[in-house]
């Protein structure tokens, strides 16, 4: 199996990729198209700030070309956050796949939300045998609203969504690579999500 994680600039890459080592997987790092293209599980990293990550992907062309993949793309973090329509941070224009925008945290929170949160409400096969109300780690300013496309529910101020699916493409608010053996088990989960769904 090709996994390919997007190389953008990131900042998480490299727990990514050990993450999916120790899954017994091998990813490797591009920003390549082609190879973006021909791999059969997609990566969407993103530790950063949302205006100059997307001006890394325009200048790759990858804007383009992440909306447009056929195979599983999990988009984590920013990652998630660039896939939506737009963000507030840097009012920023996401991707577009999930129609949702994202916005800030209320001045009533300590912000960012940094630790280890709850996920309920859990849909997708991204979560086969996950227990509801199992903690993940989060380090965010932003969030994605309850939407049409969530599939993991957190509660931080308000409850918003901190996973999202559409078609092939998933994306968690959450790190599941520093998530322990849950957030590995997510992992595990989309590697193993057939190509059809």
């Amino acid at each position: 199996m090709k996994i390919v994680i997007i190389n953008y600039g990131a900042g998480n890459i490299q727990s990514i990729m050990f993450a999916v080592e120790r899954l017994g997987f091998k990813a490797v790092l591009s920003n390549d198209p082609d190879e973006i293209q021909k791999a059969d599980k997609v990566i969407f990293p993103g530790v950063g700030e949302a205006s100059s990550a997307m001006t890394k992907l325009k200048e790759s062309g990858l804007d383009r070309l992440i909306p447009n993949l056929k195979q599983p793309v999990l988009g984590i973090c920013l990652g998630m956050q660039l896939m939506c329509n737009a963000t507030e941070e840097g009012n920023t224009q996401g991707l577009g796949i999930f129609n949702v925008d994202v916005i800030k945290f209320s001045s009533n929170v300590k912000v960012p939300q940094m630790g280890w949160n709850q996920i309920y409400n859990l849909k997708s096969d991204l979560f086969k045998d996950i227990a509801e109300n199992e903690f993940m780690y989060l380090v965010h300013s932003f969030y994605a609203p309850n939407c049409q496309y969530m599939i993991a529910t957190t509660n931080y101020d308000t409850e918003y969504a901190s996973a999202l699916q559409k078609d092939n493409f998933y994306g968690t608010q959450f790190h599941p690579e520093k998530s322990g053996d849950v957030g590995e088990k997510i992992l595990e989960n989309f590697l193993k999500l057939s190509n059809k769904e």
